[in-house]
């Protein structure tokens, strides 16, 4: 149960860090194999296209989780409380509703590659299998928001959901004064 919460915790961090380290990789031997031995090695700039889809798309579930994505929080703690919350919830469910329609359109254009398969030019691989992580990571985006929801409810609706107590507290005591 321990790895699996371990897992639960950090499977975006994971796939993040992996990616970056493999595209680092990647550029880092195609500067060696171009300036050192004159070779150009032509799976260095695929490899590192393909990890950089995967980070961002990962890396934007990191931040919903987080709740680290771009947000006026400024703005809304200006706002008297009962209107900032129903911002917040506003903007989420647009969220949310954002990443099923995407969900819904990266269904059909993965049915497009697994119906007329395509093979990448360097590596020789099934595109499907890497343009999947628009299912994986608009998912994960709405699987992490729902996440949000459920521990904000579960932790007695203080603040704003993904905010800290002490953060929601500070703003309380702001507004007050």
């Amino acid at each position: 149960m321990t790895a699996l919460k371990w897992l639960e915790r950090h499977f975006e961090e994971l796939i993040c860090c992996t990616c970056l380290a493999v595209i680092a990789v990647a550029v880092f031997a195609q500067v060696v194999a171009r300036y050192v031995f004159q070779v150009a090695l032509h799976w260095t700039e695929e490899t590192a296209a393909m990890c950089m889809v995967w980070a961002v798309y990962t890396g934007a579930s990191l931040c919903v989780r987080e709740r680290f994505h771009i947000r006026i929080m400024v703005g809304v703690a200006a706002l008297p409380t009962t209107f900032g919350r129903i911002t917040v919830f506003a903007a989420d469910a647009l969220w949310a509703f954002f990443c099923v329609f995407m969900l819904r359109v990266s269904w059909d254009y993965l049915y497009i590659f697994w119906r007329f398969p395509e093979t990448s030019p360097s590596l020789g691989i099934n595109q499907f299998y890497p343009q999947t992580i628009l299912i994986i990571g608009y998912g994960l985006m709405l699987i992490r928001l729902v996440q949000t929801y459920v521990e904000w409810w579960r932790d007695g609706r203080v603040g704003l959901p993904g905010m800290l107590a002490e953060e929601w507290e500070t703003d309380e005591q702001e507004r007050a004064s």
